[in-house]
């Protein structure tokens, strides 16, 4: 069990995001909760956390100097930050098409493959007109993400659609997200960061789907230390594995979920897929607390509303879900894991340090038979197969 948990997580860990080298020493830790200036994704695909004059490439490793990978940087300026980045995507112009653009006060400056642009830097209101200066904040939206190719700009409330292509500008109010101090793309999704906190953002409404605002450290800068405050410090005093919910269909295909992702094994094949939660279960968005498979179906909960998901390629979302988790299955949530054993109606959900049994054949159903689970301090996930029950979580 813990082996296969274990290669559940590595891959999970493999398939959000790529190892990063070390890089030269430095006096500033990301692990302290620094707020970062401007963060961007190079042609590569690698994430640029800027602070200062210090740059972080990619989710762990140590700061550089900005200068050495943008050195004209510090030929035009001397407040030592950048106040915005991002990498534009805009395939039908070769020339701004895969080229970071840096926001210092009234400048833009744009490189490709860390080279400066002829003409370079330039006025802000010349390159973004009706864009403002001393920038909080910028991200790249392609299409279909946002509606035609663009760029969100932020500054303190106001949020700023600009179309590449037509240069228009459209004003916006994302009222459920706090200011941005730093935001980016990555993996077809958008983080905006503010301090050392991040929340995960819909950019064309602004809505913040989950539980957020969280820990950056415990996503993006891979470090080993929390605050007593942050969920990690419970995975590593664990078991160092976590997973959100694992389950396996009548087929005996089995899914593992974690975080924005999920990795599928086919029944037979040891071949493991990979893929974000947004993908096969867009209406979840991500993050899911436990999972179980009943009748060719996916019950997916997550907080207070269960999912209801006919197992298929591709998944399909039924209608009318989500529903209550109290109306569907007789309980409040959240669940900390769930699970249905073959040939049995019974679906075992898992709350704190409780089991509870829901009847799937009648209506209502209703959670009962209440009982403590002795020999574990915190469950993550849980699922039953032919080889019997396994338990994923802290046993001490």
């Amino acid at each position: 069990m813990k082996l296969l948990a274990h290669i559940l997580c590595l891959a999970l860990a493999l398939a959000w995001a790529q190892s990063q080298e070390e890089h030269a020493a430095a006096v500033l830790d990301r692990c302290k909760g620094l707020e970062m200036d401007a963060v961007a994704v190079n042609e590569e695909g690698i994430p640029y956390f800027f602070k200062g004059d210090h740059l972080f490439k990619g989710f762990h490793g140590k700061a550089e100097l900005s200068n050495e990978s943008f050195a004209e940087l510090d030929d035009h300026h001397h407040l030592g930050h950048v106040d915005a980045a991002f990498r534009m995507h805009y395939e039908d112009n070769p020339t701004d098409h895969d080229h970071m653009f840096f926001f210092l006060n009234n400048k833009v400056f744009s490189y490709y493959q860390h080279k400066l642009e002829d003409g370079y830097p330039k006025d802000i209101s010349e390159v973004f007109p009706g864009i403002p200066d001393n920038l909080d904040a910028a991200v790249e939206c392609p299409k279909p993400e946002c509606d035609e190719d663009s760029v969100i700009f932020f500054k303190g409330d106001d949020i700023y659609h600009y179309n590449v292509r037509t240069k228009a500008v459209e004003e916006k109010e994302f009222q459920s997200m706090p200011n941005c101090t730093s935001a980016f793309r990555f993996m077809e999704h958008f983080y905006c960061f503010h301090g050392h906190m991040f929340s995960k953002f819909d950019p064309k409404t602004g809505d913040v789907h989950g539980r957020y605002p969280k820990e950056a450290r415990d996503y993006f800068m891979r470090c080993s230390k929390f605050s007593d405050d942050s969920d990690h410090v419970e995975r590593e005093r664990c078991s160092r594995v976590h997973l959100d919910a694992i389950t396996s269909d009548n087929a005996g295909n089995m899914y593992a979920f974690r975080g924005h992702h999920f990795l599928r094994k086919d029944e037979g094949n040891d071949t493991l897929k990979a893929d974000t939660i947004e993908n096969a279960f867009k209406e979840l968005h991500s993050e899911v607390d436990a999972v179980f498979t009943y009748e060719d179906h996916l019950y997916m909960i997550k907080d207070d509303q269960l999912f209801l998901y006919k197992v298929g390629e591709p998944h399909t979302h039924l209608d009318g879900y989500p529903k209550p988790l109290k109306d569907e299955l007789g309980i409040e949530g959240p669940i900390d894991a769930a699970f249905v054993c073959e040939d049995h109606h019974i679906a075992h959900l898992i709350k704190g340090q409780n089991i509870y049994d829901v009847e799937l054949k009648v209506n209502p159903r209703v959670a009962g038979h209440e009982r403590p689970i002795s020999l574990f301090k915190k469950v993550d996930a849980a699922m039953c197969n032919i080889e019997g029950v396994k338990v994923f979580g802290c046993d001490h």
